[in-house]
């Protein structure tokens, strides 16, 4: 088992993701004191950009004021909400940066079943659910640490488990930061198991060394490449 950089900072809130995409949207906001100079200087649609304001502030608060008219003519302007979020965002990339290097688990397996695009994959620590290129038997399956969703063993959500992956660990480690945490997880596989949750979720599940809980992955969201030695089936 190894570990890989590559994945996003995002703030949640409400089911709504804020992501660099929505920072950069903000900023030539502040930029251009305009939404529709703001979405023509980022080459996006300004009624689209304009819904994503709406969804972002059903979230987050008031973050855009507009101006119609006037002496001075119409325009826009961030709130402090805004500033505000735009300070967190840019205090949790650069965390993210600090906690996200080697943040993919990668887990060596075979290919044993296929359903379309979808395989099976029988690793160490179990059968894994993943995209998995036509032809690859031995494989190198991906994990992203923010992928993965810690739940007490007691509370697994309910539903079609074809959908999803689910290893049960323990806590080996726990390394916290600011806003995000690195957990390790042993689930069986010669080397953790890489997850990354937020501090309030530390909290909520009272995760330290020793904690027993189910890791669950969409398989949707689970990449699995051929080996770099690998047989492949027959065409």
């Amino acid at each position: 088992m190894t570990t890989h950089a590559g994945f996003d900072a995002r703030l949640q809130r409400s089911g709504v993701a804020f992501t660099a995409r929505d920072a950069a949207l903000l900023d030539a906001i502040d930029d251009h004191a305009s939404l529709n100079a703001a979405a023509s200087a980022l080459g996006r649609s300004y009624s689209r950009s304009q819904r994503r304001v709406v969804e972002l502030e059903d979230a987050f608060g008031s973050l855009v004021e507009r101006q119609r008219g006037g002496s001075g003519g119409g325009g826009s302007r961030l709130t402090d909400t805004a500033r505000d979020l735009l300070a967190e965002f840019e205090r949790l990339e650069v965390e993210f940066t600090g906690v996200a290097e080697a943040e993919e688990t990668v887990l060596p397996g075979t290919v044993v079943e296929r359903d379309g695009e979808l395989a099976t994959v029988e690793t160490a620590a179990g059968p894994v659910r993943a995209i998995v290129p036509a032809n690859a038997v031995a494989v190198r399956v991906v994990i992203r640490a923010d992928a993965v969703t810690l739940h007490p063993p007691e509370s697994l959500p309910e539903g079609d488990t074809s959908a999803r992956n689910r290893f049960a660990g323990r806590v080996t480690a726990v390394e916290s930061g600011e806003t995000l945490a690195r957990v390790a997880l042993d689930v069986g596989a010669g080397g953790p198991l890489a997850v990354l949750v937020t501090t309030t979720s530390v909290d909520t599940l009272d995760l330290g060394p020793g904690t027993e809980v189910v890791a669950s992955f969409k398989a949707t969201a689970t990449r699995a490449f051929p080996d770099g030695h690998a047989d492949t089936e027959n065409p």
